[in-house]
């Protein structure tokens, strides 16, 4: 086999290939071994190679027995996720074996299927977090591939499909129009309070903000790299004034008090429902 048909074959797996699929294609042993020594390949466990340029988290999932998955799979995918960055998630399918491999840290996920190298589908892998990670994880990756044009009617109903029964409202009460995982998160939790929210609402003279409770609380979510300039704050600042003059009074939360200091955030919007300062 021409050296160039072995590199095509292991790339379109995101550069993980096993040496039997190389032999059933034409390789023979000798192929193998010359792609091995002249650094074609490298060998990443018994019978398992990968290409030198192999996206490393792809390699990790090769080492572990499978493809990459879950919330890996996701960030892979270019979607936003807020949680578990630290842990590699691979798919093993029902009867993958998972393999011990220096500084591992992984997850094993064995649902349905025979698994292959590289990443699992956009679908696979919001199913897979929605029971891994939680309802708040899958929301804001729901939303987060819907708003980047990933999901179609079809694939909306193949994950919805694929989720618990518990977990179908979810996608249900999901919208293509957030601009952030931080504002699917602050809306989905409110509504567990029987609070709606209108979202990305253009007030006049104002521009648009994320949320508008009542007909007259603005609620808006900075993200940790949104604020750091002080332009930015006087920016911010302004905003909120000209949405006084009209009559409007804002809530402003950043990251870490939506997701990590959330009683004090549900304290502050109820308290201003009811016309007192929290």
């Amino acid at each position: 086999m021409h050296t160039s048909t072995a590199v095509d074959l292991a790339a379109r797996a995101g550069g993980v290939v096993r040496r039997t699929h190389l032999l059933r294609h034409g390789a023979t042993d000798a192929d193998v071994r010359r792609w091995v020594r002249g650094e074609v390949f490298t060998r990443l466990r018994d019978g398992v190679l990968a290409l030198p340029d192999a996206d490393p988290l792809i390699v990790v999932a090769a080492r572990h027995g499978g493809s990459l998955a879950c919330a890996s799979a996701l960030r892979a995918h270019g979607i936003w996720l807020w949680d578990d960055a630290a842990r590699v998630h691979v798919w093993l399918g029902t009867s993958g074996r998972r393999h011990d491999h220096p500084g591992c840290r992984c997850v094993s996920h064995n649902d349905a299927g025979g698994t292959a190298f590289g990443i699992v589908s956009l679908v696979q892998a919001l199913v897979q977090v929605a029971g891994c990670l939680g309802d708040e994880v899958f929301f804001a990756a729901f939303e987060s591939a819907w708003r980047k044009g990933l999901l179609d009617t079809a694939r909306r109903a193949e994950v919805r499909a694929g989720l618990r029964a518990g977990q179908r409202r979810l996608v249900d009460l999901a919208r293509p129009d957030a601009d952030s995982g931080l504002e699917s998160i602050l809306r989905l939790r409110l509504s567990r309070l029987g609070i709606r929210l209108q979202s990305q609402v253009r007030i006049a003279g104002v521009g648009v903000v994320d949320f508008v409770l009542d007909g007259w609380i603005i609620l808006e979510t900075d993200g940790r790299e949104n604020h750091d300039g002080s332009s930015l704050r006087h920016k911010d600042l302004r905003r909120d004034a000209l949405a006084a003059a009209q009559g409007f009074t804002t809530l402003r939360f950043d990251y870490a008090m939506v997701l990590y200091e959330w009683d004090l955030v549900e304290a502050a919007v109820l308290a201003r429902r009811r016309g007192r300062p929290a």
